[in-house]
């Protein structure tokens, strides 16, 4: 088999068909360990209380948040390069799953804000960097789609996906780079300082994530397909 096989819209249609189904089940199963581990089996933390226990959605999230802009822009970049269209399709069904995760992460570092800074928001640093993340993923779906000629509408989103790739380590690098409200990471390639059951809690939560976004995309780009070729004679046989 070529190892182009399956970069054919058609043959890739039926590989997502299969993989996506097992992506949302080993999703809900990691996700319901982590849940288990990350809320009844891991200790309450010493200085914040039960209220850390958010960082078992709001980290996985923000992880995500950032990978998946990064493997957006990389197929938006192969796309331009190689005018593969179906490295297109797949920047176009990663970005909203991007988004929800970027908003997610906001939405849950609010909620841990309150009891620790006493606020819901404040302009820290990593909070407008995170904000800025999806305001980008904003701009790249309303101007892949702002185009009549869907493939005018992969190039101008492309261009937008590799340039906000600046803002990713601006994100991780914004705790050291400034004094902000916002924590250090407690998890690095040096080790973690967690707790050995808050770390499997979140370790299993950011594989759900990670299963979940790889299964919501792959049933995405499905339809994506389905739409830009539904005037081709295998989708009419379907």
């Amino acid at each position: 088999m070529s190892f182009f096989y399956f970069s054919s819209p058609s043959t890739f249609y039926r590989l997502a068909g299969w993989i996506a189904p097992w992506c949302f089940a080993v999703a809900a199963v990691l996700g319901a360990a982590g849940l288990y581990v990350g809320l009844v089996q891991a200790p309450t933390d010493a200085q914040q209380g039960e209220v850390y226990r958010v960082i078992f959605i709001h980290v996985p999230a923000a992880w995500m948040s950032m990978f998946l802009y990064f493997v957006m822009a990389c197929y938006g970049g192969v796309a331009l390069t190689f005018n593969a269209r179906l490295a297109a399709m797949m920047a176009r069904a990663i970005a909203p799953t991007g988004a929800m995760f970027t908003f997610v992460a906001l939405w849950t570092g609010s909620f841990w804000g309150r009891p620790t800074w006493g606020a819901y928001w404040v302009w820290d640093a990593r909070l407008t960097s995170e904000l800025v993340l999806l305001f980008l993923y904003f701009g790249f779906i309303a101007l892949a789609n702002a185009f009549e000629d869907p493939r005018r509408g992969d190039r101008a989103g492309a261009l937008l996906a590799l340039i906000g790739l600046v803002n990713l380590p601006i994100i991780y690098f914004s705790v050291l780079w400034w004094n902000t409200l916002h924590q250090g990471s407690s998890v690095s390639f040096k080790g973690t300082s967690m707790h050995v059951s808050m770390f499997t809690g979140m370790m299993l939560m950011t594989f759900s994530f990670w299963a979940y976004a790889i299964g919501m995309s792959l049933a995405r780009v499905r339809v994506v397909i389905l739409e830009r070729e539904r005037r081709a004679q295998w989708v009419r046989t379907l």
